[in-house]
């Protein structure tokens, strides 16, 4: 075993010590392992290379399954190797067998703190108190200083949607690599950006509301409508508003009710009662 700070072997007298009360500082990560094990040992420089690269991020320790099976029962542990990463003395995630380094960096990077992550929630506290500007120019250095944390483009983009600067939104979530750009929270942000480029300038939400109401067939101001619902997260009214403009013309703007709707199941993650509701008046509507 490494004689790093960072590598520990634990037994059922110091478990706890070594693993439950640290889990509430940093991750934990338990390799439940055994010497007749060759799949454990291919496990081994992969995780010596990630805890040294992280430098503290994260502790690893190991348990020798064959010296410690009351803890290998407690843990349900069934094949080896079996890795666990605990975190506010509980397992949050786990992986069985020999995984490639990047498997378990991207694991980790799940849980692992970054220095970025801190200055992402000193921007959360800005824009709470109202700094918008401090809060985006704080993002936009962490982003600079580490480009490969994702969560950073999502708060930033959002921020820059809220801020009117669009272009620089479409910029940013275009670095988003193509395999996170799927995620749904990047989908939804992406949809945020086109409500905001529809929304006609200078005129409210109860302007638009007298327009439509003296003139119901007004599917110009129905849409502005719709699209100011969405900015101010009133789904349920947006949502309507689509609908009755897919019941008067499916062919304004190319299917633009039919759209609008699509692209809020997109922000509400597709899921819960208002998108399945809408989703059977939708499906009514069309069949």
């Amino acid at each position: 075993m490494s004689d790093s700070a960072l590598i520990a072997e634990a037994n059922e007298q110091n478990f706890e010590a070594l693993v439950l009360r640290p889990s509430f500082e940093v991750p934990v990560l338990v390799d439940f392992w055994a010497d007749w094990c060759a799949p454990c040992r291919a496990l081994v420089p992969v995780l010596t290379k990630l805890v040294e690269a992280y430098d503290g991020a994260f502790l690893l320790v190991k348990v020798n399954t064959d010296e410690q099976q009351a803890l290998a029962n407690h843990y349900s542990v069934r094949s080896l190797p079996t890795v666990k990463v605990f975190r506010n003395g509980e397992v949050v995630e786990e992986f069985m067998g020999a995984q490639p380094e990047a498997v378990v960096r991207e694991m980790l990077d799940r849980h692992v703190e970054r220095r970025s992550d801190k200055l992402r929630g000193e921007a959360a506290a800005l824009h709470q108190a109202g700094e918008l500007e401090a809060a985006l120019a704080t993002l936009r250095g962490a982003l600079k200083e580490d480009p490969d944390n994702t969560r950073i483009h999502a708060d930033l983009v959002a921020l820059l949607v809220e801020a009117g600067a669009l272009d620089e939104a479409e910029e940013v979530l275009r670095k988003v690599p193509a395999d996170k750009g799927v995620e749904p929270e990047f989908k939804a942000l992406a949809a945020r950006i086109e409500f905001a480029r529809d929304t006609e300038q200078g005129v409210d939400a109860e302007t638009l509301k007298a327009r439509v109401e003296a003139d119901p067939g007004d599917l110009d101001s129905r849409y502005q409508l719709a699209v100011q619902h969405v900015a101010a997260s009133r789904y349920e009214e947006a949502l309507e508003q689509f609908l009755e403009i897919m019941r008067r013309d499916r062919g304004f703007r190319d299917d633009a009710g039919r759209k609008g709707m699509l692209s809020v199941f997109q922000l509400l993650d597709n899921s819960g009662p208002l998108v399945s509701r809408y989703r059977a008046r939708l499906s009514s509507l069309l069949y």
